[in-house]
């Protein structure tokens, strides 16, 4: 049966090995033993390689960062099974699109007796509606579905969705096995580099696998880049050093997002840095917002609040210095208000610390909640008024 729209990925041979491929995608691991990292998954004995020794399988989604291997896992999953692997990117589909993919996979099923692994990218962009359909053909076992998303599952998918599902989280591949990859890159013949002539070293492979931040895809790509773009010497041998390796290399990217986990996960390690009173991991918690491009005023409305809920009256220069610090972020901007605001985030972490304020408005507070509402006593009503008197 023809591939409906394209969508559905085979991993035959000849395919794998096209010289049209990305690299990365030409070294996608055949097999669960040419996976690397993910050895909470996929070390023996764990529920990933006990689940395709057993052949029974249940619906998965795959969350993790860009380039830790979700899309490879699936792949593999499909080639161990033996099952009809079909992609969809959630980003470009639409309900009716996926109605479409879901009556093919039951044509093979029901016609062929073939069971289909339906792997849908960027899940977390479906909407409820779209997230919805995919339960009754669950329910059935129509298909086995492999959703990856870098979004935490229980944010943006369904209750239903997240029930039928078993969730593994993806770690980014380990700087020693990215190594091994590149080296497994660079000798590999039908996959990888191996046909050319490639004088590379290990400090320079292990400088790429250290500088991709656990992104395999990442590492693989500024080996390509690097290799295919430099001219072979009068011996035909392609130099690959440390000058090409960080030419090819792409600005180092940080994993951040602006109103999902990144965002609320690093704002959380930075409040409590400077609640241990860490200066030097609170300052790269913020060097790392700064970087990301993170609304400066956000932080400092943080710090704020922390000012006044952690440290409150022990030091009250610390509220001061901090309202400080967003007047004079209007008048400096960035790059240069990142002193600014180095200097206060080392204040407000040495500063010694007290919550009495914030456990005494939170108590008052509960105990209005809980009915405790008491009138306001005589002595201590307004009594500027001429009938005050009479009123006692």
């Amino acid at each position: 049966m023809d591939d409906l729209f394209g969508l559905c990925e085979t991993s035959s041979p000849s395919e794998i090995t096209s010289r049209d491929r990305p690299l990365a995608v030409r070294m996608r691991p055949q097999s669960l033993k040419e996976v690397l990292g993910q050895d909470h998954l996929l070390a023996p004995g764990k529920l990933l390689p006990r689940t395709i020794q057993s052949d029974r399988w249940m619906s998965l989604i795959f969350y993790g960062p860009p380039g830790s291997g979700k899309t490879t896992l699936a792949k593999v999953i499909s080639l161990e099974t033996k099952s009809h692997f079909m992609a969809i990117n959630a980003v470009t589909s639409n309900v009716s699109e996926l109605r479409k993919v879901i009556d093919e996979t039951l044509v093979l099923k029901r016609k062929k007796n073939l069971r289909t692994l339906l792997f849908i990218d960027e899940i977390h962009r479906f909407n409820k509606s779209q997230q919805d359909v995919l339960m009754p053909y669950m329910e059935q076992g129509d298909f086995t579905l492999i959703g990856a998303t870098t979004h935490n599952p229980y944010f943006v998918l369904n209750a239903p969705l997240i029930s039928r599902s078993t969730i593994l989280a993806l770690k980014p591949i380990p700087e020693e096995d990215l190594f091994h990859l590149l080296q497994r890159a660079l000798t590999d013949v039908s996959r990888g580099l191996g046909d050319l002539k490639i004088s590379s070293s290990e400090p320079v492979l292990r400088w790429i696998a250290k500088h991709s931040a656990g992104d395999a895809r990442k590492a693989l790509n500024t080996l390509e880049i690097g290799a295919m773009t430099t001219p072979p010497d009068p011996d035909g041998i392609i130099v690959f050093d440390l000058q090409v390796a960080q030419e090819s290399s792409q600005k180092q990217m940080v994993r951040y997002d602006h109103d999902e986990d990144y965002h609320y996960d690093t704002i959380s390690a930075f409040i409590k840095s400077m609640r241990a009173s860490d200066t030097d991991a609170a300052i790269y918690w913020l060097a790392k917002m700064i970087y990301a491009g993170e609304d400066p005023r956000y932080i400092i409305r943080r710090m704020l609040i922390f000012a006044s809920e952690d440290i409150g009256n022990a030091d009250p220069q610390a509220l001061i210095l901090t309202a400080a610090t967003l007047q004079a972020l209007e008048c400096v901007g960035l790059p240069e208000a990142r002193i600014i605001l180095s200097q206060t985030v080392a204040y407000l972490s040495l500063a010694p610390k007290s919550t009495a304020s914030y456990l005494a408005i939170s108590k008052a507070l509960e105990d209005i909640e809980q009915g405790k509402v008491l009138e306001v006593p005589s002595h201590l009503r307004d009594a500027h008024y001429s009938a005050a008197k009479n009123l006692d």
